[in-house]
């Protein structure tokens, strides 16, 4: 039984999306650049706020997922078969990513050896040993992951962009709260 508008996606889908989007941006904001910082005290403290952002992102996507599941997703537009498969393996994706790249960290985390605080506020289980090949390891896979999921995020994003701009459907605008993009206009079809 589907709880959620039919036609869009509903305000807590919408808010849990773009508070994961723009948590995203802040992590690969962090990420790129802390790297590249002298040994201070700013850089652990940059390091830290990546942590746990990556933790709150990995929380706010199982809730997603858990609302997904029991609000369920607007019907699908009308849209040749090759793109319903397409947006499906690009969700898939993109959830499959959203998960792993925080677990990935926490992991490297873990066999880095350095203990985690979430926010400061208390601290989080390891329970892998310390171990510099492993961290090595984890860190780079930890790395990749980043890449790849920032490479469907954009696609999925040029995606809803060019269905919005060039087919005039409302994809883009689903994802929004009501009339904050004009409504696409009808098609020649649509019209008859």
């Amino acid at each position: 039984m589907r709880r959620g508008p039919a036609d869009r996606w509903g305000a807590p889908a919408q808010l849990l999306h773009w508070t994961i989007v723009v948590l995203i941006v802040a992590m690969a904001w962090l990420g790129l650049t802390m790297v590249d910082m002298p040994n201070t005290p700013a850089k652990v403290e940059r390091y830290a706020l990546h942590k746990s952002l990556g933790l709150l992102v990995l929380a706010l996507v199982a809730v997603r997922l858990l609302w997904r599941v029991y609000a369920g997703a607007p019907e699908p537009l009308p849209a040749p078969r090759w793109q319903r498969w397409l947006a499906q393996g690009t969700h898939f994706g993109l959830y499959l990513l959203m998960l792993a790249m925080p677990l990935s960290g926490w992991i490297a985390n873990a066999y880095s050896g350095f203990p985690l605080r979430w926010f400061g506020l208390f601290r989080m289980p390891q329970p892998i040993a310390a171990d510099e090949a492993l961290y090595d390891l984890t860190r780079d896979v930890h790395e990749w992951l980043f890449w790849l999921l920032l490479v469907l995020a954009l696609a999925h994003a040029f995606a809803a962009v060019w269905h919005h701009l060039f087919l005039g459907d409302a994809t883009l605008s689903r994802m929004l709260p009501r009339g904050w993009l004009k409504p696409p206009a009808p098609t020649q079809e649509e019209i008859r």
